[in-house]
């Protein structure tokens, strides 16, 4: 199977999660055509897998963060009922002391703790409502980055699959340049060795022509020219047709090397 393509299942493997959870974010996905192989089985591709990578990722970022705004909040609804448990035990000891001290200043002492009570109370509200909102702040601020540096890795990789693409393209050019100087030079060669057996041939048929009136003895000739004059000569002419075939052989030869070439 492909590196960049891997079915559901590999892909919740890899993330740690069901195949169902994959499947609830690939209807997401823009486009709605799946490529499958020859077993029937969905493929994604690697913009496919990035994007409910994301997604999933993202998902489990939130929950987290949820989960420890939750848990501080908690212990500081806790930290705030102490101290407030605590300010009122310590109120109620002041208030009995000074009842059994000066029963002239209860009212006064109570009118206070009224007040004292009233501005913790409104301390611990306010407080409060700010804490939630800079909880809710960051967890917006958070989200936004989230998505961006997605969106930012995403980009990066699509940047260097062009560059990759780039460079093939550029070796591919290459190699189509010095094959094309190659069969040049090999057509360069062809047409000086097509020139140099034309050549040759030629003068082979000189000598075969010249043999050939040697040979053919004129009738004013001596009748009892020597046989071993003419047996020179036949050796000769089979020489000059041997050397005939065999630059045709090679011509052969050439003209097929040639032709598997532009195979």
């Amino acid at each position: 199977m492909s590196e960049e393509l891997k079915t559901i299942k590999e892909l919740a493997d890899e993330l740690g999660v069901n195949k169902q959870n994959v499947q609830y974010h690939i209807k997401s996905l823009p486009n709605k055509e799946r490529l499958k192989n020859e077993k029937g089985i969905i493929l994604l591709t690697i913009d496919e897998q990035n994007f409910i990578r994301a997604k999933i990722l993202k998902i489990s970022t939130d929950k987290v963060l949820a989960d420890k705004i939750s848990t501080d909040k908690v212990l500081a609804d806790k930290l705030s009922t102490d101290k407030i448990s605590t300010d009122k035990v310590l109120a109620d000891k002041v208030t009995t002391d000074k009842v059994l001290a000066d029963k002239v200043s209860t009212d006064k002492i109570s009118t206070d703790k009224v007040l004292a009570d009233k501005i913790s109370t409104d301390k611990i509200s306010t407080d409060k409502v700010l804490a939630d909102k800079i909880s809710t702040d960051k967890v917006t601020t958070d989200k936004e980055n989230n998505f961006l540096i997605e969106k930012i890795k995403i980009q990066e990789e699509q940047i260097r699959d062009l560059k990759e693409q780039r460079r093939n393209g550029k070796e591919q050019l290459d190699i189509k340049d010095s094959q094309i100087a190659q069969m040049q030079n090999l057509l360069d060669q062809q047409q000086r060795l097509a020139l140099q057996d034309k050549k040759l041939l030629e003068e082979y048929k000189s000598e075969i022509n010249e043999l050939k009136s040697l040979k053919m003895p004129q009738e004013d000739k001596k009748e009892n020219q020597s046989q071993e004059e003419v047996q020179t000569i036949k050796k000769q002419m089979e020489a000059l047709n041997d050397k005939i075939k065999g630059q045709e052989q090679l011509n052969n030869q050439s003209s097929k090397k040639w032709y598997q070439f532009w195979k």
